[in-house]
């Protein structure tokens, strides 16, 4: 596996986590014990997962061809 490729899955799985997070702040804030701290590591770690897809779309870009090597 190039360099590339291996960028690219793991840029993809920390899109998935921060999604992922994001999920379960957001839950944690629905339910009855939840506080403003789960709202906020919520609606972040939403924000962290836009802009992971906004590198990897730059990074596809740039580096048109991924090998796998």
């Amino acid at each position: 596996m190039s360099l590339k490729s291996f960028h690219l899955v793991f840029v993809t799985a920390a899109i998935a986590l921060a999604f992922g997070c994001a999920v379960w702040g957001l839950k944690d804030y629905r339910s009855p014990g939840g506080a403003a701290g789960d709202l906020v590591f919520g609606l972040g770690s939403m924000v962290a997962g836009i802009g992971l897809i906004a590198y990897e779309r730059f990074f596809l870009k740039k580096f048109k061809e991924v090998n796998s090597q």
